[in-house]
Order: structure tokens, then sequence, then C-alpha cells
């Protein structure tokens, strides 16, 4: 199942300004963060949870960011 993670680059862009401030702040490299958004690599539970604290979403919110299926 490919995700669209179009909702939480926006959340990205709106708290952080670039995707390289948000690797920054959840401790992955910018590469691994494009792999992630990317579909090529799966983001781990650490990374959800570390993401979710920093853009400021709801656990409740968790599938809507991070598992809305590709249509």
């Amino acid at each position: 199942m490919a995700c669209d993670y179009s909702k939480l680059r926006g959340k990205i862009k709106e708290v952080f300004g670039t995707q390289d401030a948000f690797a920054e702040a959840i401790g992955i490299g910018r590469v691994s963060l494009s792999q992630r958004l990317t579909g090529k690599l799966d983001f781990t539970q650490n990374e959800i949870n570390s993401a979710c604290e920093s853009l400021g979403i709801d656990k409740s919110e968790i599938p809507i960011y991070f598992f809305m299926e590709k249509v």
C-alpha cells in the first residue's frame, strides 16, 4: 500500500518551513526523510511519535498524516 503524505508535507512546511529542519528536529537525515516521504522506506513507530510531538499532531490524527492510502 502506497501512502499519501501530502498532508504531512503541508504540516512540515507550516511548522518547520523545510524538510531539512524537520528531519533534524526528529533526529533523522534529510535523505532518510525523503525516502520515507516517497514511500521507499516506512516511518518507524519512534519516528512517528517524534514527528507528532514536533508538529503538534494529536495521536488520534496519526492515521490521517501517516496512513492515508494514495489514490
